[in-house]
């Protein structure tokens, strides 16, 4: 028996209500570009709209005109989505309380996750939206889950609680020693004041 190796998020779908509801959250919102749009293969009577994140994936919504937006609390029971998660620049991060604000939108404020920035607010159809900002920039090459395994690792031996700035600094530091070669036999940390 093997496993059926996944490469990557290739998309997400979700249920939207309207289709400019979701026109006017993913792209006048979210900045995302409206890039494809087509019937629902599936169901006729819904259209399936893409938006490109950023990445290279796609969020898709399939939207019905006789839906209308109901901002009540998305479930989050067993088998239901908790919240979706979108990658954003520092400098993004540090205006979106702001924006948020100037649209009369509830949020969480920013959040403190150790190995990054969040901020929470909901979509017009209840789902919950974190928007998060790395603390940390992978060496060339390495993946961000590469440095976020070798943290846990750094953090777990030394018994804290939970991932902080000093964890990724010294992940990143082990990474490019076992990464990157070097012409020196001694990769030892030197004072060179002393």
């Amino acid at each position: 028996m093997q496993k059926i190796q996944t490469q990557g998020v290739h998309h997400i779908t979700l249920v939207g209500a309207d289709r400019q509801t979701s026109i006017d959250f993913w792209e006048g919102l979210l900045g995302m570009p409206f890039v494809f749009e087509q019937p629902n293969l599936d169901n006729p009577n819904q259209s399936h709209l893409y938006f490109d994140p950023g990445d290279g994936r796609l969020i898709t919504i399939f939207t019905n005109e006789e839906r209308t937006p109901d901002a009540s609390d998305a479930a989050q029971d067993i088998g239901n989505v908790h919240h979706l998660a979108l990658t954003v620049s520092h400098a993004t991060f540090r205006q979106i309380a702001g924006r948020l604000d100037e649209r009369g939108i509830s949020h969480s404020g920013p959040k403190d996750r150790g190995f990054m920035d969040s901020i929470y607010f909901r979509d017009p159809l209840g789902l919950l939206i974190e928007l998060a900002s790395y603390r940390f920039v992978p060496p060339e090459g390495i993946a961000v889950g590469e440095v976020m395994l070798e943290a846990h690792k750094i953090r777990v031996a030394r018994g804290d609680y939970n991932i902080q700035e000093i964890h990724l600094a010294d992940a990143i530091e082990n990474l490019t020693r076992s990464s990157r070669g070097s012409l020196s036999d001694d990769r030892a940390p030197k004072d060179p004041y002393a």
